[in-house]
């Protein structure tokens, strides 16, 4: 017998502004779409969190290590270099019901600068990010997302 459920996932709404702002991809290992500020420690999301608490935040790391669950579980979402479906980040994120995109492999991450390179650009703590938990695709900015309902197993 088969058992499938439906559920609610994001998904960013196609347009020009969204194609011109894709940056990379690594591996989609949970939840949908998301867009929010970039942060790279505890003292970043404090920061961001008493400035407006309704914007999510992104966490950014080269990699994650049993120590970060403090940073991943406050963060709303987390990009990293390093890592696969099976990697640290990816059980825990999914655990925690986290967007999560791993391994993406031209991510540089300069955690003490609190900045991140990726296809040419700078990205600095704050400013806004997209990614998709779905297909791994990291976008510039911040992009309209809708809903859409998928069947699963």
């Amino acid at each position: 017998m088969d058992v499938t459920k439906r559920e609610d996932l994001t998904a960013f709404v196609p347009s020009a502004e969204l194609s011109s702002s894709y940056l990379s991809s690594g591996i989609g290992v949970s939840g949908g779409a998301i867009g929010g500020q970039v942060v790279f420690d505890l003292d970043d999301v404090k920061e961001f969190r008493g400035k407006d608490p309704s914007i999510p935040l992104i966490l950014i790391r080269s990699d994650t290590v049993p120590d970060d669950i403090s940073f991943i579980s406050v963060a709303d979402g987390l990009l990293t270099a390093r890592g696969g479906a099976t990697s640290h980040a990816s059980i825990i994120a999914k655990k925690l019901g986290k967007t999560c995109v791993v391994g993406c492999n031209n991510l540089l991450v300069l955690e003490h600068e609190k900045k991140f390179k990726l296809a040419g650009r700078t990205v600095t703590v704050g400013e806004f990010l997209s990614i998709d938990g779905r297909n791994g695709s990291i976008y510039i900015g911040k992009h309209n997302i809708g809903e859409i309902k998928v069947l699963t197993e």
